[in-house]
């Protein structure tokens, strides 16, 4: 019979009728039998088990990656995640352009690129958990809720340890523990360690109908010298070589694992499909409390030592501290289990908060009693410095649990900054609400505190750049988050702060009887404190692993 002519509805179809690899890789299976399942499974896993030196990795190989997100939904139905859980995100990364860029090393030096990508390529990155060599999340970890097996390197949480800080989260570059609401826990990856302990690949490795995600070995001291040689800065720009993945945290953090491979040379000037997504994060309100209320007390407990008399000041200071801990507490999942948060002091700069904290309250509690407790009454001036000392070195460990993200909006300059010069504005403020009386050291300690506060916040605006701009730093996010949709509590925090601590200061030096002054110039200076760690929390933008694309 003569050919029938087809049509283009024909065509159509027909090719609606083909199978796509997902359907392929399903219907080869079950043709096939467990057989042919067991060669498949085992060509995904290393020969032998790792032996000292070496532990298991992922390796992702570029080319065979389609982008179709069955390894997602493997790892999500085989470890029986919540609706809104993901272990594994698959991202995309894109060029900008087909220009060989050029960046300035700290020598101030131009070096090219590895080499530049021509417009319109695009690369899809599968990515979870990177079971560093060295783990931000266990080292930050108060409560030592994270293990790494020492046979095969997995880093697992344990989740009966956890006690819901979101430290970890803070922590981890890659942003891989997410915190679970609905169980005030953080979960994450462990590699279906469950599977390999059976010679059986990991449930994302299983899902791929590409094989493009595999165990394999790595030696550790190899990665970490690979990832260690360099230190680049932290504000680096996004084209910056990164000998790890482009547009990716940079590996000397953490030591990441993963082994990204591909047959074609990695451009260097690629970005991450969500690149230009600016968004704030979450604002962590009991932290915010938390941190100025802790501040003020701690300000209050230094003027104790030099301002009399301090009978109040260390009442205030006690009492307002034991409120500052105890609102804390609403920042955990799990607050009952929060005596325990003192286990990680080695690594965690939260632990140390906790511990110096925990002796501050007493200490101050103590140097008020003495005003009332003949015995006690002797060592009055030595407690008041001990706490004074203390709550300094609290203030310290607060800004040093943020400078340890290495987030470049939380770097020690800034974190250190604004703690302790919240310190010093509240406790002025503080003191002449307590006091009663008009002090011109004081008030010019109010001066020189927001004014030195303000000077250095609004530093962040240089960072502004044009909303045309390929490439964004985290920086740049975050001067635009603070211009733009985090505007109105930027510039309330502002006004907040001129108003109570310069304007009312200086009506009170004129005015000595207006009474109402001093109240009103620290509840507007504790109101724009309260601003300030908001946007310190909601306008911190990092580099992350490569997302998608978004408008």
């Amino acid at each position: 019979m003569p050919n029938e002519l087809t049509t283009l509805v024909d065509e159509l179809l027909n090719e609606q009728r083909s199978l796509t690899a997902v359907e392929r890789f399903s219907q080869h299976h079950d043709r096939n039998g467990h057989a042919t399942k067991e060669k498949i499974y085992s060509a995904l896993m290393p020969a032998r088990s790792p032996v000292a030196g070496e532990q298991y990795a992922f390796q992702v190989d570029l080319d065979s990656c389609s982008g179709c997100k069955a390894c997602v939904a493997g790892c999500h139905s085989l470890n029986g995640l919540d609706e809104n859980e993901t272990w594994r995100e698959v991202g995309l990364l894109i060029s900008v352009g087909d220009d060989v860029r050029s960046l300035t090393s700290k020598t101030g030096t131009k070096e090219s690129l590895l080499t530049s990508a021509p417009t319109g390529l695009q690369q899809t990155i599968t990515t979870a958990c990177h079971h560093c060599v060295d783990p931000g999340c266990l080292n930050g970890c108060p409560v030592k809720a994270y293990d790494k097996d020492p046979v095969t390197g997995i880093v697992r949480h344990l989740d009966d340890q956890c006690i819901g800080c979101q430290y970890c989260v803070m922590k981890c570059p890659y942003e891989v523990p997410q915190y679970s609401a609905k169980r005030g826990i953080v979960r994450k990856c462990d590699m279906c360690a469950n599977r390999l302990a059976v010679g059986e690949a990991p449930a994302c490795a299983q899902a791929c109908p590409n094989e493009a995600i595999k165990i394999t070995l790595v030696e550790t001291n190899v990665v970490k010298m690979n990832f260690r040689a360099t230190l680049p800065a932290l504000n680096s720009q996004p084209s910056t070589i990164n000998s790890f993945l482009p547009s990716s945290p940079l590996p000397s953090i953490t030591i990441p694992t993963t082994r990204y491979k591909s047959s074609k040379p990695m451009p260097a000037n690629l970005l991450a499909g969500d690149h230009a997504e600016v968004k704030p994060e979450h604002a962590h309100l009991p932290l915010v409390f938390m941190l100025v209320l802790t501040q003020l007390a701690v300000g209050v407990s230094v003027a104790a030592v030099f301002v009399g008399p301090a009978k109040w000041l260390s009442l205030v200071a006690a009492l307002v501290g034991a409120l500052a801990i105890n609102i804390a507490s609403l920042h955990l999942g799990k607050p009952l289990k929060a005596w325990r948060a003192f286990l990680g002091w080695r690594k965690s700069w939260f632990s140390r908060e906790v511990i110096v904290f925990g002796g501050f309250v007493p200490l101050a509690a103590t140097s008020a009693a003495a005003f009332w407790f003949a015995q006690i009454a002797p060592f009055q001036k030595p407690l008041a410095i001990a706490t004074a000392v203390t709550g300094l070195l609290g203030v310290f460990c607060s800004a040093m649990i943020y400078a340890d993200t290495h987030r470049e909006f939380w770097r020690a300059s800034q974190s250190l900054g604004k703690f302790f010069g919240t310190t010093l504005l509240l406790g002025a403020a503080t003191t002449l609400v307590v006091t009663r009386a008009v002090s011109l050291p004081l008030i010019a300690m109010m001066l020189a505190g927001v004014a030195i506060k303000l000077a250095v916040e609004q530093r962040i605006f240089r960072e502004l750049v044009s909303e045309d701009s390929v490439t964004l730093t985290a920086l740049n996010k975050t001067a635009r988050l603070l211009a733009g949709q985090l505007g109105v509590v930027a510039r309330l925090r502002i006004a907040f702060g001129i108003l109570g601590g310069v304007v009312l200061p200086v009506l009170l030096l004129v005015n000595p009887s207006g009474g109402w002054l001093a109240p009103a110039a620290l509840a507007l200076c504790v109101a724009g404190e309260l601003l300030e760690r908001f946007l310190f929390f909601t306008a911190v933008a990092t580099v992350k692993m490569p997302g998608g694309v978004v408008a």
